[in-house]
């Protein structure tokens, strides 16, 4: 067996004072990490929108539009925002959020039971424990470990790999990725008549009742010695249709909004929602995938739940639905299965990184 590539939780317990080149983001990348504490306290300038959805299924009709109309505002303008009287108890994100720092709080070895990649190169295997290999075009790594895991629908659940300890570990996950799977429905409902479509359109588009799957990963971000230097999470736009995303109230996520990156703040009991390229594409652009990343700090761990709403990898052909294209807005994104979608990305990325 390969031994287990070390990890960064390691790496930042061992007492560096600096960080391996590795991890070092290129120069013209520096420019624009800040300490995320500051930046979390400024005021001015734009902010994601917090979008209350207790009107979302409301009987009051006026109601109703008020709130589909500020979710269509944000999924439009900017493709990421705070959700609160999102229907997911208080308690139960909680109960999550206690489960995966258990999980995170073993010591290395404990966790190494469930890695994914002490078989480097052949198995293919992405559920479970792990860190960001580098990339063999730019050898570049990513501030945290993570553990990956399918969550919903249960037959595709493999609970070989979920964490025994701590024991409400198993529960309170699957209880949340359920509740989670009830707040996509609801989401992509509001985001279909929005586009004047009828309500079940985008649920169907993306797989239905029986197709659409929530992977989660959660990401954990150590201290790091020179946070000015890293990423916990380098910029990306996610694949799937919705991202939703708890954290432990540290900040660091950023969105490169209008030219500049914005900081999220901590709202409390909100989820994070993000518009994934999937819907995206549905949509012809009209709603936003927005470009993302994760700073990291040298005070406080962030760990974040991100639970990624995603279609069959090749049972259906994503592309602008026939009602959002017209003579004067083309269709803006060729057909491709999800899975051809993942791999366009890859290579735009690999041919960027080889100055293609």
């Amino acid at each position: 067996m390969v031994a287990a590539p070390s990890r960064v939780e390691s790496l930042a317990s061992s007492g560096i004072q600096s960080i391996p080149k590795e991890y070092v983001r290129p120069k013209e990348e520096l420019t624009s990490i800040g300490n995320i504490f500051e930046e979390e306290k400024k005021h001015e300038g734009p902010q994601v929108p917090t979008i209350d959805l207790e009107d979302l299924v409301s009987e009051d009709k006026e109601a109703r539009e008020r709130c589909h109309e500020a979710l269509k505002k944000a999924a439009t303008e900017w493709g990421v925002m705070h959700l609160v009287n999102h229907g997911v108890p208080e308690e139960l994100m909680d109960r999550v959020r206690v489960a995966g720092e258990g999980f995170f709080n073993q010591p290395v070895e404990e966790k190494e039971k469930y890695a994914n990649d002490h078989d480097t190169g052949n198995s293919g295997k992405i559920q479970g424990y792990g860190s960001k290999l580098a990339n063999n075009a730019s050898g570049q790594l990513e501030w945290e470990d993570y553990f990956f895991h399918t969550v919903y629908p249960e037959d595709k659940k493999d609970m070989k790999i979920w964490p025994k300890n701590p024991t409400d570990y198993i529960p309170a996950t699957s209880e949340y990725a359920n509740h989670l799977r009830g707040l996509t429905t609801k989401v992509l409902s509001a985001l279909s008549v929005c586009l004047g479509l009828e309500e079940d359109r985008l649920e169907k588009e993306v797989g239905g009742k029986d197709e659409l799957v929530i992977q989660m990963k959660i990401n954990y971000y150590p201290k790091c010695p020179q946070p000015e230097l890293a990423l916990g999470v380098e910029a990306h736009t996610d694949v799937s249709a919705l991202t939703f995303i708890l954290h432990n109230m540290v900040p660091g996520l950023q969105l490169f909004y209008e030219g500049k990156w914005v900081t999220a703040k901590c709202v409390p009991n909100s989820i994070i929602m993000h518009i994934g390229d999937t819907v995206e594409i549905l949509s012809n652009g009209k709603y936003k995938s927005i470009l993302h990343r994760g700073l990291v700090n040298k005070e406080k761990v962030r760990i974040s739940w991100a639970a990624f709403c995603e279609p069959p990898k090749e049972k259906i052909i994503l592309k602008p639905l026939p009602e959002t294209v017209s003579e004067t807005e083309p269709a803006r994104y060729p057909p491709r299965t999800f899975s051809q979608h993942i791999e366009h990305k890859l290579f735009r990325k690999t041919q960027a990184l080889n100055g293609a």
